[in-house]
């Protein structure tokens, strides 16, 4: 019996063509592969395939090397989504694989959508089948890419890991872990998902805290065209001042009490809005 194990690489010795098949030596056994699967193999004595179980239920090869192996993790595209199995995904082989539902959040809103990258490993199961797992805590720390210190405030596109009530860990395409505070996201990204993150912190041990916030100064220009705007669809007037509770606000703007009294003390500077007696109004 071969000891070679679906999900990993393997260079092999090609014996033959049988028609539109190789025949390949795999540890003295002969497995076959599609021509389809390696169309410049005719030229080679030998080749690096993946190994996987066919729908035949034998094991095979294909020369299109996936980005992720039973020994390794990498990226893998969301291809489509079923709700009682999981997500399918693009692994770069001629196959789909599948992510357990198990793997994925309780919350169906936070599951990857179509397009969405997970970075994941390759399992099997007893009957040699492959199958999709995201990595883990453990594993992102014991091979994380350490972070620059000149990162500070810069701009990064990352993608989500893993969700906790707390905040979001995210890991940018060469793998730097960032990890987002709840306080610092007016969301919670999906699972699998590309946002733009600002770096906020650089640790020493390479690793960094981001914000999906945007800058002070581009927050109150926001709160304020938001403020504005809610003026402008009340008739120009609304009972919400800079003397409101933090739950009022919080429930008609979303915004804390500190970052709507900065709003309206700008848009007063700039003459654009007045208060008075519980109100605020809108100067035309």
């Amino acid at each position: 019996m071969t000891l070679l194990q679906p999900g990993t690489l393997a260079t092999l010795e090609i014996l033959r063509k049988e028609g539109s098949r190789f025949v390949l030596d795999a540890a003295g056994e002969e497995i076959y592969m599609n021509e389809s699967e390696a169309p410049d193999a005719q030229e080679q004595s030998t080749i690096e395939v993946f190994l996987y179980i066919n729908r035949r239920g034998e094991l095979t090869g294909t020369a299109q090397i996936p980005s992720v192996t039973v020994h390794s993790f990498g990226w893998a595209k969301v291809i489509r989504l079923e709700r009682s199995e999981g997500a399918y995904v693009d692994i770069g082989a001629s196959f789909e694989v599948l992510i357990n539902r198990a793997d994925f959040p309780q919350i169906k809103e936070l599951w990857p959508q179509p397009g969405d990258e997970l970075y994941m490993t390759l399992r099997s199961d007893p009957g040699g089948n492959l199958f999709g797992r995201l990595v883990t805590e453990e594993r992102i720390q014991e091979h994380y890419t350490m972070a620059e210190t000149d990162m500070y405030n810069q701009n990064v596109k990352a993608r989500a890991y893993r969700l906790l009530p707390i905040g979001t860990f995210l890991l940018t395409e060469d793998i730097q872990r960032i990890f987002v505070h709840e306080t610092e996201r007016k969301a919670e990204p999906r699972l699998g998902e590309e946002v733009d993150v600002r770096i906020i912190e650089v640790h020493d041990d390479g690793t960094m805290n981001g914000s999906l916030l945007p800058r002070k100064q581009d927050r109150l220009q926001s709160d304020g065209e938001q403020i504005l705007a809610y003026l402008e669809q009340s008739g120009g007037k609304m009972p919400f001042t800079d003397k409101s509770t933090p739950e009022e606000i919080d429930e008609m703007f979303q915004m804390s009490k500190g970052a709507f009294k900065r709003a309206l003390g700008t848009l007063m500077r700039e003459r654009r809005i007045t208060q008075q007696d519980g109100w605020t109004t809108l100067i035309l």
